[in-house]
């Protein structure tokens, strides 16, 4: 099997980005630019990942720790072929090299397939690309017989090569041996004074090379980034790309232009629906007949079968049990477990908890590091008080409890099964099962009483 070395370039600063963050980690659909490069080639069989860094170096290898490269640093940032240069000894002969950039973020599996199944010893594959406006782009320089003889950057190019429309990519693939003997001929003879990688094109001719020539399904594929309008313009490409895939395999998107997949679908059922400005997020799942309303940012959650969502509801990392119903403006935290046939309403806040089957929380409560049993139903502006400043603790509350509005339940506590809580308690012992519990200061009224006035 063919043994394929990836070489990443990734050092440049991004002036035109106007950040402190290098280029390469801006993210696109929350994940930096440099993750998706890396992400394609992990597919490929057989392949070593080599990332040449530069600036930002330590903040590059530190966010992108966990990526399975090697890690080389461009001290100085002379130009591409210097670039690659400084991977010169982790080249072996026998590899086929792969050239790729850490701003280019949708190359797809494809082109690189491509590349890589028309490169041989006597070949050098090279990625290009036909745009109406060629401007800033190398520009790609054929002989008579339509062959591919250089590559000449638009600064050094002249007036009539300025008006060709094939242009570089900067992707190619070429054997490693015959890569390392062409680097050492590099110069900085050009405009920019930087070793250009393009030159080896040339160089590779002149020595009898075939340039074999792939373009991408689209063009999006080979855009870099070099400022944020790119990154927006790329952004939307995708998502819409995203949108229209979900829609192909059968789900009703309102507005595909308003939505955001910015992570993956694991799982994905039938007749899902949903309205306009959701955003999706890490990893989600998503049952059968589920109504997705507008406003909604579900992230890293798994929601069954039938569950309706209402508009403008945030849930993190959450297990969304069969038929229930969330929102509308409701939050779901962390390490929640919704059970089937569970209501959740309208502000609404819960966090580590697990509520039971058919239990209900309608309106404006809050429910902290809680269990909750089945078929309980728990009253507007109820509130587990489970911090004390320091430290968390836990409400228990049993199958079948009905707590009144506006009750405080002092964790730790328990409520028992069945047990009925008078609305405008303060909670702060077990409240036997079966039973009505109430804590409420005594009504008092005062007659003779004249409210305050102001002084004239």
């Amino acid at each position: 099997m063919t043994k394929i070395l990836t070489l990443i370039l990734a050092a440049g600063k991004g002036t035109r980005m106007h950040s402190q963050l290098p280029k390469v980690l801006h993210k696109l659909a929350e994940k930096p630019l440099l993750q998706h490069v890396y992400d394609r080639c992990a597919e490929l069989e057989n392949n070593t990942i080599t990332i040449v860094y530069g600036h930002g170096g330590d903040l590059v290898k530190d966010t992108l720790s966990h990526l399975n490269v090697n890690w080389i640093e461009q001290k100085q940032q002379l130009g591409t072929g210097h670039a690659v240069l400084q991977a010169y000894d982790a080249i072996n002969n026998d590899d086929v090299v792969l050239i790729l950039y850490g701003d280019v973020p949708l190359i797809s599996q494809l082109s690189l397939r491509g590349l890589l199944a028309t490169v041989n010893e006597t070949t050098l594959s090279l990625l290009t690309v036909n745009l109406e406006n060629p401007s800033g782009y190398g520009r790609i320089v054929r002989n008579q017989h339509g062959q591919v003889i250089r590559i000449v950057e638009e600064k050094d190019a002249s007036p009539e090569q300025k008006t060709l429309h094939e242009v570089n990519t900067g992707i190619f693939a070429v054997q490693g041996g015959q890569l390392k003997k062409w680097l050492i001929q590099l110069s900085t003879d050009n405009a920019q004074q930087e070793y250009y990688l393009t030159d080896i094109i040339a160089i590779a001719v002149e020595e009898g090379c075939v340039i074999e020539v792939n373009q991408p399904e689209c063009i999006q594929e080979v855009l870099g980034v070099n400022d944020r309008v790119q990154l927006s313009e790329l952004e939307r490409f995708y998502q819409i790309t995203q949108a229209k895939a979900l829609m192909k395999s059968g789900v009703s998107l309102k507005d595909p232009q308003r939505f955001d997949l910015r992570g993956i679908i694991k799982s994905l059922g039938t007749d899902i629906e949903i309205d306009v400005n959701v955003v999706f997020s890490g990893e989600i799942s998503i049952g059968n007949n589920v109504s997705i309303g507008a406003n909604t940012h579900i992230s890293n959650s798994v929601i069954g079968d039938n569950v309706q969502i209402l508009p403008n509801c945030i849930i993190e990392n959450a297990i969304i049990g069969k038929f229930s119903r969330i929102g509308p403006f409701a939050r779901i935290r962390p390490d929640t477990v919704l059970s089937d046939h569970v209501h959740i309403g309208n502000f609404v806040e819960i966090k580590k908890t697990t509520v039971g089957a058919s239990s209900k929380i309608n309106h404006l409560s809050y429910i902290g590091d809680a269990c909750v049993g089945s078929n309980v139903n728990i009253g507007a502006g109820t509130i587990t008080c489970n911090y004390d400043g320091v430290n968390k603790f836990e409400t228990v509350i049993g199958d079948g409890a009905f707590i009144g509005s506006d009750t405080q339940l002092i964790a730790p506590v328990k409520v028992g099964a069945y047990a009925t809580i008078g609305a405008g308690s303060t909670i702060t012992k077990e409240t036997p099962e079966h039973q009505l519990t109430l804590s409420r200061s005594k009504q008092v009224s005062v007659s003779g009483w004249q409210r305050p006035l102001k002084k004239t």
